[in-house]
Order: C-alpha cells, then structure tokens, then sequence
C-alpha cells in the first residue's frame, strides 16, 4: 500500500501541511473529551508520531487505541512544539487489531521480561536502537574492508575440521539416535558425509586459503561454538567478522584491527546520533564521549608478562589466579583496560600452551605471535595473530595437541606450496556491538539469542 516512512516526516518542514498516508503499530494512546492522541512507529524510526484524532471528524476508532495494532492513518502533517510535527488524521484503517492482553504495555518492563518474547520486544524503543545499530555497524564493517580492497568471501559454514583445536563443535548428522551402528568410524561412515561433520567454530582456516590467493580477504558470518558457558557474553551463535592479509606480521595486523575499530565507531556517532543518545539516557552514562575517546586516542600495546606483573601487584583479591601461562579472565581483562588504562589494549605474545596451534611461534620457544584487544566493559572483542607459516613448525604444534591430519591437509598444504607470512584476527560483532551501545547482555543483541538450554 501507498504510505510515507514514518523517518521521512520526523524533523522535515517539507511535509507541514501536506496530506499523507502513513502506517505503523500504536505505542501509546489517550484519550480526552474532545480529542484522542496515538503514537504509532513503523520502524523506521527511534521516534514516534504523533496522531491527533478529532472525535467531530472521526467517531469510529475504538479498535484503534489498543496497543500493539496496527495502523494506516491519512492526514495533514502540523508542526508541534514538543514533537517537531503530527498527524491530523482524516481517515484511521485497523490493518491487525490486538487484544487487551497484549505484552507490551505502558509500564517500562524488565529486559529479563523482554527475553521470553524475542518475537515482540523488537517493538520497544530499546530493540528499535539495538537492531538500528547493529544494521549500521555491519554496513559500516563492509564499507571499510571493501573500501580497502579486500575481497568478501563466504567460508563454510558445515566443515570438517575444528578451526580452534578445542573440540567446541556441533555435530553435523543426519543419522537417527538408535543408529545400531557399533562404533563410531561405523556411524560417521554411514553418515552424509561419510565422515565426522560439524558446524563451524570460525572461517579462519578457509580465510587463509582465500588470503594466499587474493592477499586480502574477510569473511562476515556466522559462527557456532558448543562452549557450556552461560554468561552475559557468550553465544553458541554469534556472528564473526575474520580478515585474513597475506604478507603482514603480527605489528601490521594489529595496525588493521585498530584502525577498523576506530572506523567503524566514528561511523556509528555519525549515523546514530538518537540511537546513542537513547543508549547514554538508559543504559550507560557517558556513552558519546567514551566512544569519542576511543577514536582520537592510540590503543595500549602490553606484553602479556607485563600484564601479569601488573594484575600480581594489583591492590585487590581476584577470584580467578593469575599466574604466569593462565588465560586472562574477564576480570583481568577489567582491570587492565577500565583501572589501569582506562582505554582498549592489545595484550601481546601469549604463552603458546593457552593459545591456538596456528599460531606462529615466537624465538623464546614460550610465546606466539598473538593479541588480544580489550575493551573497557566488555573484556575481549578481538583475537588476533600471525599466522604459523613455517610448515614443520606446524606439524609440530599439531602432533603436540595429538590432531588428525588428515582434517587439516589442504591447511597443511599452504605451508608447502609459496608460504608467506600472514596474520588475521576475529571480531565478535556481538561484542562490538555490545560496547558501542552500551547494552550489558549479549543476549539483548541479538534477534534470538541461542545459548545453553536455550533455543526458540
């Protein structure tokens, strides 16, 4: 049907005193002895627009005041001193109606509520900002590595291999649960695939292959991870922004990370100026200016002994060791970026027992080439490395965390056949997202959230 976006009116003069059509579900409605107000929201827009009913005009619009219907409304837009412009409705349309017991009433409700409807509470001014945000920061993602020459590609999203080394992985199979086969080579034989299949963790493995054909790639997708962690944090699917550059080391790619993670900010401050002050009213004062200072400041580049030594003379308890060769906790991860530096850091050179197989191996036989950015209030967003490309040095790390080779052949043959130095990292969008708008629950950023006993 014929309508006008609700964005279009909101805040343009052009259309004060123009007749127009509009649609949208009801938000809010009163009622008063000669007139009766709506306001309705397509979409489109963080703000509502105000429809004015005169009840000489029209006598029929009952099914019109309950919240959650949805609306076509025509008439004269006039300014308003509070909301910039309204609608003079001549002509109301019920398109869906809804009934009393609609969910969304007036009253402010708990994000905690709002988690057992996935499917409405993208109706309220809170989803409305997320997901607003979350469509401009993934154009933004796409314009920066396409501006740059890098080339998209689309990675497996059922492999064969796990790409972390953990064993996180979703099993892939078509196969009933009273199988009767009588082990498991019997099973997988009889499977799709005839072998073990699973979902995969991350594109890195297909990236690099894409990277020493191209130089420069990205990949832009989904992820899944099989990890029994149940925090605010984590997802078993989240999606996963992974570039992969031939020919840069470990100070190149960490260059790249920083420069996207400015880039992309800035494009948000630009495109989502309502959005982020809703963030900053609700949810995290000083939003603006927290994100201001992460595009006009450098990041922190800390060895990862240095971090150690830091959180060992720190003057609190930990609930969590931090020993040299531990993983940093989230806590850790805290301290270091919102008491010590109060900005992101690049913890480099990881004791390579706690790190991945393909990454490279640095001299002191102890450490890889490896970084983790942090983030005031979020922790890590990004994991980063220079890839191993010496392929004996591989085999090794491989053997040492007892892998099949066979998954791992064409990764293998990489290493074989014009190696070059090369690094990449993988960004978690959710968590990205989760910083720029402030929201403190990964489970709020995503259309539906899958996480462990959870899925709708």
């Amino acid at each position: 049907m014929k309508h006008i976006d609700i964005r279009e009116i909101i805040g343009n003069s052009y259309y004060v005193g123009k007749t127009v059509t509009v649609c949208g579900w009801v938000r809010t409605s009163r009622d008063s002895k000669n007139v009766a107000f709506l306001e309705i929201n397509d979409g489109t827009s963080l703000k509502h627009l105000q429809v004015v009913i005169d009840k000489e005009k029209i006598s029929d619009f009952d099914s019109a005041m309950k919240l959650g219907c949805s609306v076509k409304v025509s008439g004269e837009i006039c300014e308003n001193p509070n909301n910039g412009v309204e609608i003079n409705a001549c002509d109301i349309t019920v398109l869906g109606e809804s009934p009393a017991d609609y969910p969304l009433q007036k009253k402010r409700h708990t994000l905690e509520f709002l988690r057992t409807m996935p499917h409405l509470r993208v109706r309220t001014n809170t989803f409305n900002a997320v997901f607003r945000v979350r469509s401009v920061l993934a154009s933004a993602i796409h314009e920066y590595f396409q501006s740059r020459g890098y080339v998209y590609v689309n990675t497996p999203i059922i492999t064969g291999s796990d790409a972390e080394g953990a064993g996180e992985v979703f099993r892939v199979t078509t196969q009933p649960y009273d199988h009767g086969f009588k082990t498991e080579e019997e099973y997988y034989a009889n499977d799709f695939f005839g072998k073990k299949a699973g979902l995969s963790v991350s594109g890195q493995l297909e990236g690099e292959v894409a990277a020493m054909a191209f130089g420069k790639i990205y990949t832009f997708g989904p992820s899944f991870r099989a990890e029994n962690s149940n925090t605010p944090r984590h997802l078993a699917e989240f999606w996963h922004i992974e570039p992969e550059v031939a020919f840069a080391e470990l100070p190149d790619i960490i260059e790249i990370a920083e420069d996207m993670i400015k880039t992309i900010i800035y494009k948000v401050i630009e495109r989502c100026p309502d959005e982020l002050a809703f963030f900053e009213k609700h949810f995290e004062p000083g939003l603006t200016d927290k994100l201001k200072s992460i595009i006009s400041h450098n990041f922190e580049v800390l060895d990862y002994t240095k971090a150690i030594e830091i959180l060992k003379s720190a003057d609190r308890k930990f609930n969590y060791p931090c020993d040299w060769g531990c993983d940093l906790q989230t806590e850790h991860e805290r301290y270091i970026t919102e008491e010590v530096f109060n900005k992101p850091v690049f913890v480099i050179n990881y004791p390579k027992d706690i790190k991945a197989f393909y990454m490279k191996q640095n001299p002191d036989g102890k450490t890889v080439a490896a970084t983790d950015l942090l983030v005031p209030g979020v922790g890590e967003i990004i994991g980063c490395s220079e890839r191993e490309a010496d392929y004996d040095k591989l085999v090794e790390a491989m053997k040492q965390r007892g892998m099949n080779f066979d998954d791992y052949k064409d990764y293998l043959d990489l290493r074989k056949f014009g190696s070059v130095p090369h690094s990449g990292f993988g960004l978690g969008f959710e968590r990205i997202l989760m910083y720029i708008t402030g929201m403190s629950n990964i489970r709020d950023i995503a259309l539906y959230p899958r996480t462990v006993g959870s899925v709708r």
